[in-house]
């Protein structure tokens, strides 16, 4: 653990309890506000637009869908835009004008079975080239669509014949920093990661941490592959230097085991990558910073680059809830700020204190 004085404080700002069981949370950019969306107990979709007014939440919008929804990104779209895209029960992707949200704007039955998991890029501002959503089911495909073409998936990732289909819990977006390259990162129910170069349309890479794949994400989009973290369900967690990749050992990793139970979530600060927060079964957050090693790469015997993993340090932790925190998402654009839902039918901001000093 970090030293005492300057460690980073994380602070419950405010909280709203709900009538609805919450599977995701989002903050719109430049805004005060964030989304909610989950299942209500009659079996349809909600979707809640909250604002942040004065230290209290104020429910803004609310509106229902025929399908429970089970996860957004605002990810593929401009700022001037903000269209939310969401995954559904009914393997639907939909992306909605929450100034008028009665039908969405784009519309495709994606899955055949729960999108478990969507990312987007090419919006905000954020990574290069197409406004591309990804999305991950569990059907056993992962999906790349651009929302200027209608019904079929640019890229469409599967089982090859006779493979079994596993359930892909989580899917991200990275290597996004010119108009050519792009990766998607897959996780799976089995441990298996799959990295797929939507560039040369190829598995780039995979390997397997031995637990169902919670959640992966890059540090960053836009920018040369650097860091990846993936998550898992018996409290383990990895991350993976993504600079360099030796031909047959792949990409070196450090990992932690960081409580007993699922770490549900991992989400790097927007502000500073090399800082993260992951959120478990148990109910709490741990903030956790990387340090890079002194090189990040050497030569094997053969005279192969290789990469060296850095270290890890626990800089806080914090229990809010007695359920799981199933989402999590730091604002964009003030550091520190986030929101957090759990299952005990609770959305929280929370600010953490003290970034700069770490």
């Amino acid at each position: 653990m970090a030293a005492g004085l300057e460690r980073p404080q994380v602070v419950s700002h405010t909280q709203q309890a709900l009538t609805y069981t919450l599977f995701d949370c989002k903050w719109v950019p430049r805004s005060a506000r964030f989304i909610c969306l989950g299942s209500a107990a009659r079996g349809c979709g909600l979707l809640q637009l909250y604002e942040l007014r004065a230290g209290r939440l104020v429910l803004l919008q609310e509106i229902e869908k025929a399908k429970p929804l089970k996860c957004g990104t605002f990810g593929a779209t401009s700022l001037q835009q903000r269209y939310f895209a969401t995954g559904d029960f009914g393997g639907n992707l939909n992306i909605w004008n929450l100034e008028a949200p009665e039908i969405p704007v784009y519309s495709v039955k994606g899955h055949k079975e729960i999108i478990n998991s969507i990312d987007g890029v090419g919006g905000l501002g954020i990574g290069e080239g197409a406004p591309e959503i990804v999305t991950g089911s569990r059907d056993g495909t992962v999906k790349v669509w651009d929302p200027r073409q209608k019904d079929t998936p640019v890229a469409n990732m599967e089982p090859v014949e006779g493979e079994s289909k596993r359930d892909c819990w989580t899917v991200a977006f990275g290597n996004a920093y010119n108009q050519e390259e792009r990766v998607v990162c897959a996780g799976y129910d089995n441990g298996d990661i799959k990295l797929f170069d939507l560039k040369t349309m190829s598995l780039r890479w995979e390997t397997n941490i031995k637990n169902g794949v919670c959640s992966v994400e890059f540090d960053r989009k836009d920018v040369n592959m650097n860091k990846l973290v993936a998550t898992s369900l018996e409290g383990k967690f990895h991350v993976f230097d993504m600079r360099t990749q030796h031909p047959t050992k792949g990409f070196a990793s450090v990992s932690e085991k960081a409580q007993k139970s699922t770490i549900w979530q991992v989400r790097h600060l927007p502000q500073n990558r090399d800082i993260f927060m992951t959120s478990g079964g148990a109910g709490s957050l741990h903030l956790w910073k990387y340090e890079y090693p002194a090189h990040r790469s050497k030569k094997d015997s053969e005279g192969a680059e290789m990469g060296v993993a850095g270290s890890l340090s626990l800089l806080q932790n914090v229990t809010l809830s007695t359920q799981p925190i199933s989402s999590l998402d730091w604002s964009p654009d003030k550091k520190g700020l986030c929101v957090c839902g759990a299952f005990d039918q609770t959305v929280r901001v929370l600010i953490v204190t003290k970034l700069n000093k770490v």
